[in-house]
């Protein structure tokens, strides 16, 4: 436990002087948030009840998808694998680090989205604060799950964009963030539900527990832990 936390802390140290980090996970979301927001809610009022939740799933899309998986390419498709195997460090050891590491510097930029956008746009807070966290924080582990299917399975930086993009742009314009999926012909509206941001936007956005919009979410998180475990697995056995 005591080397799982200092890699923990390591990790963390790591990141926070990280450029690809701060820029993932911090200056591009709140960027686009900062942006767009103005737009949003000059363009369609009503966006204010709904600004934090689209400008969260946002930011959180692109810090798992985009931001973390270049940085367990560097270490798993590289000799610093070699390297955790000389010195009797568990391969997982560096992906879980990397996991919880992330999902907090997520759950700060959600947060800091949360309490500047009634200040800048006058954007309504989430009517149930506890559902609205819960439903913020299994999108985050979900997604930060795919993150490092990625992250373990790609070899090429250049391939790793292109497939991180591949999934990024349609979770998000399929999702119901940026204009309401009603608007979507059908085809797309039900392709727009294979991706988790689609089912978070919902949970965010209820004022109630709903059982039922998380079931997706779960289960794309374990299909993803199992993924993953294989990965490494068969990465030990090399």
């Amino acid at each position: 436990m005591g080397a799982f936390l200092y890699g923990l802390g390591l990790q963390w140290k790591l990141d926070i002087r990280s450029k690809a980090m701060l820029i993932t996970c911090y200056m591009l979301p709140l960027l686009f948030f900062a942006f767009m927001g103005g737009i949003f809610t000059s363009i369609n009022p009503e966006s204010k009840d709904i600004l934090i939740q689209s400008m969260s799933i946002f930011g959180v899309s692109m810090g798992a998808l985009v931001g973390l998986p270049p940085s367990l390419v560097e270490i798993y498709s590289s000799n610093i694998k070699k390297v955790y195997k000389a010195n009797g460090i568990p391969l997982f050891l560096s992906l879980v680090t990397h996991f919880v590491s992330s999902f907090i510097h997520l759950l700060i930029m959600c947060t800091i989205i949360f309490f500047t956008a009634p200040i800048l746009f006058d954007a309504s807070t989430p009517s149930n604060i506890p559902v609205y966290y819960g439903s913020l924080a299994i999108y985050i582990a979900t997604t930060l799950s795919i993150g490092c299917i990625f992250g373990l399975v790609m070899k090429n930086m250049a391939k790793l964009t292109m497939v991180s993009q591949l999934i990024f742009m349609p979770s998000l314009m399929l999702s119901g963030i940026m204009f309401p999926t009603n608007l979507l012909p059908k085809v797309l509206e039900y392709i727009g539900r294979i991706f988790p941001a689609a089912w978070a936007f919902k949970a965010t956005t209820r004022p109630e527990f709903d059982f039922v919009l998380y079931i997706p979410m779960v289960v794309i998180f374990i299909i993803s832990v199992i993924i993953c475990s294989l990965v490494l697995l068969k990465k030990v056995n090399k």
